[in-house]
């Protein structure tokens, strides 16, 4: 389709053709020698080097020097009797003070699986009574998790990785620096992780004893941190007001090269190519080093929606995230996060570019996605990961990144897990995208792919409702919405060739921009603009997603959630209203 054409094309062969591993892996090896962890000296080096990187080059940059909360794990053990086992504790666990914490086992049953690992979205169903315990748990760690058996009372919980690796994680739902709405959800009990080799011999021995008492041992540094976060901004030639925003963390676990050392080398060879050829940009391009991303729950890139938020609503077109490109053996395209009005376009670029055939899913509430409260339509987190074939001959669990290397987020992710062909062929995806987005006249997204989505999911809700609850309003909402969709689009086709600065073309872009101001926040946000979600999974149109308890539930709680979703249909229905007028108005603009 053209809208998803390079309309640039000779600037995008100019820019290919730039493209050199020089920069990038030099940065990769001399992070290889730093454990850039927030807070820390190794961080502060690293963020020299870009600056200083950048300093060479020319390009305009800002360091900023934000202060984050920060939870960054010291030591932990686990005690069994005589025996001390090795373990690891997630970020923004409970500290257990030198005397540690004792209390009795019980193990989790119905979790049992070492394939059975959902890193972001894992909601346990728990038939045991865990009050006053120690939790023993089949997986990672993860935010979901441990508040649900906090909840249930647990006073401690370890968790059985799938390998013999013990991986780095975090473990509170609240996403970046804590505020008056959510600071009461930060984690009050010690966590651990073990390997699984551990924590098998665990399970059988309490199984043989029936009752065991374990000890745990935790110890975290947590408090304010003041980090360097480096933004590079190149400034666009007809709409400099206008910019896309790439960003990604480069701190670490350990050294971090599958994540995020590829990353941060992606990042600074894209300000190298595109600084080089700003003369020819259309629209400003900012490129952002986030610090706290591992041990702030994106703590770096929350700091900067915070305070950079109205210039975000007003002028951001899209937020591009990079987390573990060009990692060995990372061939392939599936499962990449993008918001559906982009799907189209990025399986267009991916494929003329790689000649790979992409496949995507909806980003998960992870990954530096900051800035979905504000309505921004993102692309991409991770990107290339392994064969599916090649994952199975290696018996690899699935993971959070590298690639899909088990390395990740482990002392084990080093030199090595970086690929040169790799992240030459994920830096052309990147380049692609970018500079359609940045010089294409019209705003390569199609919000039709969003209403069509929306129309299945309300679908979805309503038939789980059981006629309880009136939908009619937001499906006669989204019909008109999309039928008002379809003209836009059509008109949009006669624009074709017109510059940036048509007033036509300005008309239509402003509406893309207003819609997803209007229909992003209530497809992943409960919390409304400018706060922050919870870092657990969001459905779509969240508001809406009690419907599918509404048959199960009885008495006062069924009353409590057609209540709830009164007030969802309302939400909904008016983002609906609201993003068809935005439409309305392009059309009575645009001329065509």
């Amino acid at each position: 389709m053209t809208l998803y054409q390079a309309a640039e094309a000779t600037l995008e062969e100019s820019l290919l053709k730039e493209l050199s591993l020089d920069v990038p892996w030099a940065l990769i090896e001399h992070f290889a020698t730093l454990v850039r962890e927030s807070g820390s000296e190794d961080e502060r080096k690293a963020a020299r080097y870009i600056a200083d990187r950048l300093s060479e080059f020319g390009i305009p940059h800002k360091v900023y020097e934000p202060e984050l909360f920060l939870s960054v794990p010291v030591k932990s053990s686990l005690q069994v009797g005589d025996k001390t086992i090795r373990a690891k504790s997630p970020a923004f666990s409970a500290n257990t003070g030198s005397q540690g914490l004792t209390g009795e086992l019980v193990a989790i049953p119905s979790l049992y699986s070492p394939r059975s690992v959902d890193l972001f979205d894992i909601t346990p169903a728990v038939d045991v009574d865990v009050k006053g315990k120690i939790v023993i748990v089949d997986g990672f760690g993860g935010p979901a998790p441990v508040r649900a058996f906090e909840q249930l009372g647990a006073i401690g919980q370890i968790y059985i990785n799938p390998g013999v690796d013990i991986h780095w994680g975090i473990c509170t739902t609240i996403w970046g620096a804590p505020d008056l709405d959510n600071a009461h959800r930060q984690p009050r009990t010690p966590v651990i992780s073990i390997n699984r080799p551990d924590g098998e011999a665990l399970l059988q021995q309490l199984q043989a004893a029936g009752k065991l008492e374990v000890t745990l041992f935790t110890e975290l540094k947590e408090g304010w941190f003041p980090c360097p976060l480096v933004v590079a901004e190149i400034t666009g030639q007809q709409e400099p007001e206008r910019f896309v925003l790439v960003h990604g963390h480069y701190d670490s676990w350990d050294v971090g090269i599958g994540d995020n050392a590829v990353g941060n080398a992606t990042l600074l060879e894209l300000a190298r190519v595109f600084y080089k050829h700003r003369d020819r940009l259309a629209r400003s391009l900012k490129i952002a080093w986030w610090p706290g991303h591992s041990t702030g729950r994106y703590a770096g890139s929350t700091w900067f929606a915070d305070t950079f938020g109205l210039e975000l609503a007003r002028n951001c077109v899209a937020q591009v995230n990079i987390d573990s490109p060009g990692c060995r053996w990372a061939t392939e395209y599936y499962d990449v996060s993008w918001m559906k009005e982009t799907e189209d376009f990025c399986v267009q670029a991916i494929q003329e570019v790689t000649g790979k055939q992409a496949q995507g899913e909806r980003p998960h509430q992870a990954g530096d996605y900051s800035f979905n409260n504000i309505g921004i339509s993102g692309f991409f987190m991770l990107l290339s990961t392994m064969p599916k074939e090649l994952l199975k001959e290696k018996d690899y669990y699935p993971v959070g990144g590298c690639g899909g290397n088990i390395a990740w987020h482990t002392e084990n992710d080093t030199l090595e897990i970086a690929d040169k062909d790799n992240l030459m062929r994920d830096l052309r995806v990147y380049v692609a995208t970018l500079q359609r987005v940045l010089n294409n006249p019209l705003h390569p997204f199609d919000f039709r792919k969003l209403g069509a989505e929306f129309h299945e999911t309300l679908t979805t809700y309503a038939a789980a409702a059981q006629g309880e609850v009136d939908f009619n309003p937001a499906f006669q909402a989204l019909d008109e919405l999309r039928t008002t969709l379809d003209t836009l689009y059509e008109r949009a086709a006669g624009l074709n060739g017109r510059s940036v600065t048509d007033p036509a073309v300005r008309a239509f872009n402003d509406a893309i921009l207003e819609l997803g101001r209007e229909l992003i926040p209530i497809n992943f946000t409960r919390q409304g603009r400018f706060r922050t979600e919870p870092a657990v999974k969001i459905p779509p149109l969240p508001d809406l997603e009690p419907a599918t308890m509404l048959a199960q539930a009885t008495g006062h709680q069924r009353r409590v959630i057609r209540t709830h979703l009164v007030r969802g249909i309302n939400r909904v229905t008016w983002a609906f209203e609201c993003a068809t007028q935005a439409a309305q108005r392009a059309l009575a603009h645009m001329g065509v």
